[in-house]
């Protein structure tokens, strides 16, 4: 058994590589050393600042006294998933002892990865105070006049030109970059990063699988009624909080098993997505008509 262990705790330190690789929101993740825990574990605390702006100044008395106010906001984590398998020992004896890291990476990849890349999306488009526009997309000069108007709208909002990232539907990529070059006038570089984001992770609102409920046992989610499918999204990432907190990739051998021969394989993810409420101009979003 302690090969087998071994195979698996390979499979384990491969599967935060499987995330980075097939996750389209990765890269919006904060670092661990810019969040600070809240008086409960379930809550982040978030520092604002407002001040006044310019006063007169008056060669008699000179400056005018301004106030600068201090907050700090309580958050609280927005999402909580897990899920457990087993893999009986002769199972994964009978498959050269593939079967449980297969199953393992396999889950993160097609499962976890596409429901929270859904699940950050659906909370972003969500966040009241962002600019949204609504309309079908369908030439590429459409999709560039589209993303021409977008950055407009960012740039008159004052968001800073760096670190915008934008997410798009692969399908309207691949019209974007048809177009001349003369005539989308490089439009697409001016991104950090071009990410192609699948349509079956990109909605406006989604509905989560509780897993135990008759209907939603296979877990999961879909997309939500009344929710729409996103075009693209413009995310300046200094405006989301987007942390996990917790991720668990924990094994059970069948010799530590009480209740089966089994491999057991126990996955949970506990993290935030959110948006900073005076940086909501950094969010745009662009949707497909009803």
């Amino acid at each position: 058994m302690a090969n087998a262990i071994e195979l698996f705790k390979k499979y384990i330190a491969e599967l935060d590589d499987v995330y980075k690789q097939s996750s389209a929101t990765a890269k919006l993740d904060i670092s661990g050393t810019m969040v600070q825990q809240g008086a409960n574990a379930n809550e982040l605390i978030v520092p604002k600042i407002s001040m006044d702006g310019l006063a007169d100044y008056s060669r008699a008395s000179g400056y005018v006294s301004g106030d600068v106010t201090l907050t700090m906001e309580t958050v609280r984590y927005n999402y909580d998933r897990g899920r457990s398998f087993g893999i009986d020992v002769m199972d994964n004896l009978e498959t050269e002892q593939m079967a449980f890291g297969k199953l393992s990476s396999e889950f993160v990849r097609t499962k976890v990865v596409p429901e929270l890349d859904a699940f950050r999306f659906a909370i972003y488009a969500g966040t009241s105070g962002i600019t949204s526009t609504e309309a079908a997309l369908t030439a590429g000069q459409d999709i560039i006049d589209a993303l021409v108007a977008a950055q407009s709208a960012m740039d008159e909002d004052e968001v800073p030109s760096e670190d915008r990232h934008l997410f798009i539907t692969p399908t309207l990529l691949n019209k974007a970059e048809a177009v001349a070059l003369t005539a989308n006038k490089n439009v697409l570089t001016q991104f950090s990063s071009v990410t192609k984001v699948a349509q079956t992770r990109f909605y406006t609102a989604i509905e989560l699988k509780d897993g135990t409920s008759e209907n939603e046992l296979a877990g999961g989610y879909a997309k939500a009624s009344g929710g729409k499918s996103i075009n693209f999204m413009i995310i300046h990432r200094p405006a989301l909080l987007q942390y996990s907190k917790h991720i668990v990739n924990k094994v059970i051998s069948p010799e530590l098993n009480q209740s089966a021969d089994q491999w057991k394989f126990f996955y949970r993810a506990y993290g935030l997505a959110d948006v900073y409420e005076n940086k909501v101009a950094g969010i745009y979003l662009h949707n497909a008509a009803s």
